[in-house]
């Protein structure tokens, strides 16, 4: 056995745990501290507050009582509060008989319902606070577009050199104008395929004729997570210049002819920082989701385009950004929850589903991508976790905010013996949920 050849493969399966184990920690970390902070403001002990399960690595007790504790198994966390007799917040009946009324008050089952209701929802509602605050944090450290077509630094290409150059207004290309960069992106899908184009532009005050390229180019801007081209290595800023030997010059041709390949492979010719690379890969049936709601299914390889050139950009202000973040952190809700009905009704394939092995594969790509695209990541998935919760099924957040909505309206609780069937019930399904998309990973 070649160990040295091995070793490589060790050091990617370590990495990708390592990201795995960054990601989970921080969302659980800010899930379960939701429970806690809000349980503490709201008069309720906790016993425990544990990142992971199992074996306890390391421990702490604060000045509240509370036991700080790191535990082996990073697969989630929990807060035990007072009263709890396991970390799925069943109750202990026989420590709860024996408390008195003041004692009984500072446990999750003796205090009001508001202080639990409220202490159940904290979880989730600060994954939505988290992604939200993220979100509008990178608006505004990496800006935002403005909106006027002004040439930055151009980005590589395999064709001739251009006369356009960083500083230029563009006026119009090929005679259509683009009085806004919206105009000049949306002019792509009018122009002829030619990988050079005739621009105006204003320069130092003077409008001239000049060469530039064109607006969409076959050119690599992202690489999507499990898709054809991630498999092949493709990079950000890759071009390619032909498919099954016939060149093409624009990213629609590219487009276009991957949605007509039917799944068959195709032979890809790629143009990357002067050298170029022969690609095979087989475009793979995606479902996507619309802009005004619903997926349609296309055989992609997994490639957005790529800018011409660096767009000028601005600081939005808070509340613009703020209103950027909200939109985000609903459009991942929307587009969860529509992906699940989707799926249960079986108009999308269920290998859109994720277990730890698909976020695990996902949160060391997307740290690969860099740093921004990691904090986005974590960010998405917060939301994510925080929406699962809210399922209403036992033990999730969501099965217990049905147990005190069941109380608010019945005006008492809901019987113990019934409780824990149904978390007995509920973890069985969570757990059937689980091998499930465990086995969509390994088979898709």
């Amino acid at each position: 056995m070649d160990l040295v050849g091995l070793l490589p493969s060790f050091g990617n399966f370590f990495y990708t745990i390592a990201a795995f184990i960054v990601v989970l920690s921080i969302i659980v970390a800010v899930h379960e501290y939701g429970h806690y902070i809000i349980g503490r403001l709201s008069g309720i002990h906790a016993d425990v507050f544990s990142l992971g399960f199992g074996p306890v690595l390391a421990r702490g007790t604060d000045r509240h009582g509370t036991v700080w504790q790191v535990a082996a198994i990073p697969l989630g966390g929990y807060v035990k509060f007072a009263g709890d007799a396991s970390a799925v917040s069943s109750k202990d009946e026989d420590g709860m008989a024996r408390m008195s009324a003041r004692e009984r008050r500072r446990t999750m089952h003796g205090a009001p319902l508001w202080a639990r209701a409220a202490t159940v929802a904290a979880g989730p509602v600060f994954n939505f606070i988290f992604a939200f605050f993220i979100f509008a944090g990178l608006m505004m450290y990496e800006g935002v577009a403005i909106d006027e077509p002004v040439v930055g630094e151009i980005t590589p290409l395999p064709a001739q050199p251009f006369e356009l150059a960083p500083g230029d207004r563009i006026l119009a290309v090929e005679g259509m104008e683009t009085a806004t960069l919206a105009d000049f992106v949306n002019s792509a899908e009018h122009l002829p395929a030619q990988a050079v184009l005739a621009y105006t532009v204003e320069r130092n005050g003077r409008v001239i004729e000049v060469t530039g390229p064109h607006p969409q180019p076959p050119l690599a801007g992202s690489v999507a997570l499990k898709s054809a081209a991630r498999d092949a290595q493709m990079q950000p800023g890759d071009v390619i210049t032909a498919i099954n030997d016939t060149e093409i010059a624009t990213f629609r041709e590219l487009r276009d002819m991957v949605a007509a390949s039917g799944g068959n492979p195709l032979e890809l010719r790629v143009w990357r920082d002067g050298t170029e690379l022969d690609l095979t890969m087989q475009p793979r049936s995606t479902d996507l989701p619309l802009p005004g709601g619903g997926f349609e299914t296309r055989y992609l390889i997994g490639l957005t385009s790529g800018a011409v050139f660096d767009y000028s950009t601005r600081t939005p202000g808070v509340l613009e950004a703020t209103g950027i973040a909200a939109d985000q952190v609903w459009r991942v809700i929307r587009t969860s929850l529509e992906g699940l009905y989707y799926m249960v009704v079986g108009q999308i394939s269920t290998c859109n589903l994720s277990s730890p092995i698909g976020i695990a594969e996902a949160s060391v790509a997307k740290a690969s991508d860099g740093l921004s695209e990691f904090i986005w990541f974590i960010a998405v998935l917060s939301v994510a976790i925080g929406l699962l919760n809210l399922f209403p099924i036992p033990p999730l957040d969501g099965g217990h905010l049905v147990f005190h909505a069941y109380e608010a309206v019945m005006r008492r609780p809901a019987p113990d013996q019934a409780v824990r069937v149904l978390i007995t019930l509920g973890l069985a399904l969570v757990l059937t949920l689980f091998l499930f998309a465990i086995f969509t990973d390994l088979t898709c």
